[in-house]
């Protein structure tokens, strides 16, 4: 089964989650680009994100790659540290070589063993069993199957 979003989507849900508007586009069958406006300077300038879906495993954690050079690298390291005190904070871990780990079996028990936030999403893959996610011109396409069926 799949489930398909637009860019435009994925745009929006972006900037009602974060405040600030960030463009997605198609960037290859498991790659998006991501555009992120950052003020260097007194300038604003446009920095071009790839973001490329290596591999997702059995139980639903998902692999990530991201190019850049060092100041990617740095703004992604940034990210992630401000983002440490946040729900879920502790699902995403950076990997060398410029990986990202989404680690959503931790969050799951996490989930389970609070029943707070992200029980939902608990109780989502209890029922399916995520395959795969990938892109093409219109749309990002997450791939699952129903477990038990």
């Amino acid at each position: 089964m799949q489930f398909r979003l637009t860019y435009q989507e994925i745009s929006d849900l972006i900037a009602r989650k974060a405040g600030r508007s960030v463009p997605v586009l198609y960037g290859g069958p498991h790659t998006v680009r991501i555009g992120l406006d950052v003020n260097v300077l007194f300038k604003t300038a446009n920095i071009g994100l790839d973001l490329t879906v290596d591999q997702v495993d059995e139980n639903g954690n998902i692999y990530l790659t991201y190019n850049g050079g060092m100041g990617i690298d740095f703004m992604i390291r940034t990210a992630l540290n401000h983002a440490q005190n946040q729900p879920g904070a502790d699902m995403l871990e950076l990997l060398p070589d410029n990986r990202i780990l989404l680690n959503f079996s931790k969050g799951l028990q996490q989930a389970a063993a609070s029943q707070g936030q992200g029980a939902q999403v608990g109780s989502l893959f209890d029922h399916i069993q995520l395959k795969d996610i990938s892109f093409d011109e219109q749309f990002a396409i997450i791939d699952f199957v129903p477990k038990n069926f």
